[in-house]
């Protein structure tokens, strides 16, 4: 007798009624709590199937209690009761989360049927998180999913390098995992223990990266007011990584050409140059033998960066690691959101498998943060996203909003549109609002606000 449930209610005699019924009806074992708070006390030290509260108690009441245990286990399945049922109770329980709804006095035969899916559900969710962890226990390197011939080769090269102490350059499309392939480079090194500093180049004005990298002595500008040590001293004895390199103007890349070639650096305004013990990992998603012909890049500097290099495959090229990279990111953000564990239908995978995914797996994880926003079932379906076209020429998908009232539909495409467009914001900029709200032309206050009213939070963007 595996299955457990928690009966909640402030009534005894229910509680007792409950327990004698359901464990005989159910073969399950039955636990009960007289208050909300005994409830919480019991789900912090012990696991549940399932949940059966009751909306009207004294103290922590129903909904309150339900809010609480979703925010706690988002994955966990609850069925209200009350002897108070309307529609709209129904319609606010089950938008906070819980599986189903159930009003006093309720026939016995229709309880269990009722409580018998709920258990289903506890079980298709459980079963689906322990088959997909023990299947990225084998896909999962250093963060990088996927299994195709193409990532193992990408594994074994990250393996090689990371033994050495030599110059990386990572190349790829935008969103393929460059950042990922540097931390997993720096946690198998022996520099592990020490620093792992990203530089976003490209998000960083070019009189200030300078500054940013080397450090300034006091006076060396109109705010230099006090000495600053630069991200190379602050990355000493580790790893720096330098995203998207190619963007960095001739300047720069002189300055760069100098530290890696003698370890050394100078902060603006110094006289004199300080040593510095760093490994320099860079990318780009540029083709940089382009820019070297047409005289935007130095060929002297793309030589020392790309000492090792490592080639990330685009997704398209690797479909069957899809629903890995899908799954996987569905149980990421799911946990982030404080939402409930969901999958994708048939359909939806389908236009996974067949769409070129132009941003790669960045792309695909704005697509699962919108698919779990938006989906009021346990599944997410392709009208629950805002895909604008599934193909380059195929048919533009018709919006389920068209069907809804001008007014509605106007508030929700806003919706759709603006978690969509901060969302692409934030993960280009690791979820640094400053630096996202610079990069769309808007004031940093103004930018909160928008995210504020769409309920986009920043820390769903910032890579761990």
């Amino acid at each position: 007798m595996d299955r457990t449930i928690l009966i909640v209610d402030d009534e005894i005699d229910m509680q007792k009624l409950l327990k004698r019924s359901l464990e005989s009806a159910m073969d399950c074992k039955v636990e009960t709590a007289s208050s909300g708070e005994m409830a919480l006390q019991m789900l912090a030290t012990c696991r549940f199937d399932l949940v059966l509260a009751d909306i009207k108690m004294p103290g922590i009441g129903g909904l309150e209690l339900l809010e609480l245990m979703k925010k706690e286990t988002p994955d966990l399945t609850v069925v209200m009761m009350t002897a108070f049922g309307s529609i709209d109770i129904a319609v606010e329980v089950m938008k906070k989360g819980a599986y189903d709804f159930i009003t006093k006095p309720f026939d016995h035969d229709a309880l269990v049927l009722r409580l018998e899916k709920a258990f289903e559900r506890s079980t298709l969710l459980q079963e689906n998180l322990r088959l997909q962890k023990e299947c990225w226990g084998f896909h999962v390197f250093q963060d990088l999913v996927g299994k195709s011939a193409l990532m193992k080769k990408v594994y074994e090269t990250i393996q090689t390098v990371a033994k050495t102490d030599l110059t990386v350059l990572i190349t790829g499309e935008t969103g393929t995992g460059k950042d990922l392939t540097a931390r997993a480079i720096h946690a198998l090194s022996n520099r592990s223990r020490g620093p792992y500093v990203a530089v976003n180049c490209p998000t960083v004005p070019e009189n200030i990266l300078e500054s940013e990298l080397f450090g300034y002595k006091k006076g060396a500008f109109t705010h230099a007011t006090q000495n600053r040590a630069g991200l190379f001293q602050e990355a000493h004895k580790g790893t720096i990584f330098l995203d998207e390199i190619g963007d960095i103007s001739p300047t720069i890349q002189t300055k760069l050409l100098r530290v890696l070639q003698e370890k050394e650096i100078k902060p603006l305004g110094d006289t004199r140059f300080i040593q510095v013990d760093v490994r320099i990992i860079s990318s780009s998603n540029q083709n940089l033998t382009e820019k070297i012909s047409k005289n935007e890049f130095r060929e002297d500097f793309y030589y020392r960066l790309n000492v090792l290099s490592i080639e990330l495959p685009a997704l398209r090229d690797r479909p069957e690691d899809i629903p890995l990279i899908a799954n996987h990111l569905l149980e990421k953000h799911s946990a982030k959101l404080n939402k409930p564990l969901k999958r994708l239908s048939p359909e939806l995978m389908n236009l996974f498998l067949k769409r070129p995914w132009v941003g790669n797996v960045r792309e695909m994880e704005n697509v699962i943060i919108q698919g779990i926003l938006f989906s009021t079932t346990d599944e997410i379906r392709p009208r629950d996203i805002d895909f604008d076209e599934i193909l380059p020429d195929g048919p533009r998908m018709e919006h389920p909003f068209q069907q809804l009232p001008y007014k509605e539909a106007k508030e929700q495409t806003l919706q759709y549109f603006n978690a969509g467009y901060i969302g692409n914001l934030l993960a280009a900029n690791n979820g640094n609002v400053t630096q996202a709200a610079r990069s769309c032309g808007l004031e940093r206050q103004a930018l909160q606000q928008i995210m504020r009213r769409y309920k986009v939070t920043a820390d769903a963007f910032r890579k761990k």
